[in-house]
């Protein structure tokens, strides 16, 4: 069924049905234009996919996937496209069905603290639309101001804020979702705990594999009383790391807690040029804090103890919205500063214990040193989220499959101590030879058990989060591992 060549397959009435419910508008098909979805921000790895579908509405994304199921034609489901684990590669010979102009926001309950919104709303428009009243959503990519809510939902995305408010699963009431074979269902509801198997959970991060959202409702926060946020530099990496943990085992929850090394505030001074970051520090944290008045001043005060015993040689604080904004503009902008310090980066997304910070940073600079690239290091430090920035030129030949190789070892180093191959930008396509490393064979089959009750053709986002012999070889957790059929790779 997915293997059936692309010369045979007689496009011709597929996009004849296709237009019959989108409109010819709504129907990408010149090659031309194709080339903008060939990739997510994982650019790596890029295939053209064969027809481009551009609904507004849940009854024509139905639609839409009925008409696929009658063909057997593979769909993947899109949004903003700012994915980096290449959960929205096109395979070869599907439909891309990109939610982007599905962007309205369907309601607003502060009474209740929820809002309604299609999945192509940008992630800052929630907390936009409610802010005036004093609410906000909490889950905050970095990409927070392009990302789209649905993409959230499929990666179970998090952000700075997800140490203490959690990842978007958290914030997630209810679904309406097309499944795989286009029936329009409804999970979840309007309130935190509904009775039965919680398939809410399930379907956030099921990164597009068992259907495509089309409503989403989601829980919003009100602001808090008092929000400080301090930035602490260090001389030692390890001393910054060591921090980390000191603060929670004193029983604080910061809003938010991050780390950058050397390279990334220099890479951030240099872009954005903050005046916040000093340029000598070996690291910096950023640390928020939230709550009432009297909370946030006593945590303030210990949070600086704690800093100072540790070798900060400086604490400042801001609480003034605009500097606060200003602190954190830095950080927001480390990926895309990244750009500036080498032609390419490759990102990836381990989670560690917080109590294991100072020896897994120690070792992923001993694997630069080992393979001879810059790894910059910005990440979610409260929660042990690692964002290793690997360094490298892609026109150099054999470049990219080292740089994977290191990619592949920092994972690898991130599970041998208790952690995960990913914390919030999902498996996709680019880590799924590494499943294998954190669960079992049977893991695996009850995974897919699942994946089949929705998805029993298989046609719905193919080819993602689960090893394949085709792609993995026949060692699913091989290093080397990295072929894609039909993918082009740069």
């Amino acid at each position: 069924m997915l293997t059936e060549d692309k010369k045979q397959r007689h496009w011709k009435p597929i996009i004849k049905a296709f237009e019959a419910v989108l409109g010819k508008n709504g129907v990408v098909q010149r090659r031309e234009e194709l080339i903008t979805y060939e990739c997510d921000g994982l650019t790596s790895y890029r295939q053209r996919p064969a027809v481009v579908l551009l609904p507004r509405t849940t009854e024509q994304v139905a639609e839409a996937v009925k008409i696929c199921n009658q063909y057997s034609v593979p769909f993947i489901a899109r949004g903003s496209g700012t994915g980096l684990s290449g959960g929205a590669l096109p395979t070869e010979d599907s439909v891309l069905i990109v939610t982007s102009l599905m962007r309205q926001i369907l309601n607003v309950d502060l009474d209740n603290q929820r809002i309604v919104v299609q999945p192509g709303v940008i992630n800052s428009w929630v907390t936009q639309t409610v802010s005036g009243a004093g609410f906000y959503y909490a889950p905050d990519p970095s990409s927070q101001i392009i990302c789209s809510i649905g993409g959230n939902v499929a990666e179970n995305s998090g952000g700075v804020h997800c140490l203490k408010y959690g990842a978007t699963t958290n914030h997630v009431l209810g679904l309406k979702i097309v499944t795989p074979e286009g029936e329009i269902l409804d999970l979840g509801g309007k309130i935190p705990e509904m009775p039965g198997y919680d398939l809410t959970g399930i379907f956030v991060g099921s990164e597009g594999t068992l259907g495509i959202a089309t409503e989403i409702t989601l829980r919003i926060l009100k602001s808090a009383e008092s929000i400080c946020v301090l930035v602490a530099d260090f001389t030692s990496i390890e001393a910054a790391g060591a921090t980390v943990s000191d603060i929670i085992s004193a029983g604080i929850i910061p809003g938010g807690m991050e780390m950058m090394d050397n390279f990334s505030i220099n890479a951030v001074e240099d872009v954005v040029a903050t005046n916040c970051y000093p340029r000598d520090a070996t690291a910096i944290l950023l640390i928020e804090i939230d709550g009432l008045n009297v909370e946030v001043a006593v945590n303030k005060q210990q949070i600086t103890e704690i800093c100072q015993k540790n070798g900060a040689r400086c604490v400042t604080s801001a609480s003034d919205p605009e500097t606060r904004l200003k602190l954190w503009k830095g950080r927001k902008a480390a990926f895309a500063a990244a750009g500036h310090l080498s032609p390419d980066y490759y990102v990836q997304d381990g989670v560690i214990p917080r109590t294991q910070l100072p020896y897994v940073l120690h070792e992923i600079s001993n694997l630069s040193e080992q393979y001879g690239y810059r790894i910059a290091n910005v990440f979610h430090a409260g929660d042990g989220n690692l964002h290793p920035l690997i360094l490298y030129d892609r026109s150099i030949p054999g470049a990219l499959e080292q740089v994977e190789e290191v990619g592949a070892q920092i994972l690898k180093l991130c599970v041998k101590v208790g952690g995960s191959i990913s914390g919030e930008h999902g498996i996709g396509a680019d880590k799924k030879c590494y499943m294998p490393e954190m669960f079992s064979t049977a893991d695996l089959e009850t995974m897919q058990w699942v994946r089949q009750v929705f998805n029993p053709q298989g046609l719905a986002n193919p080819e993602k989060i689960f090893p394949t012999p085709r792609t993995c070889g026949e060692a699913a957790s091989a290093v080397s591992a990295k072929q894609f059929e039909g993918v082009e790779r740069f």
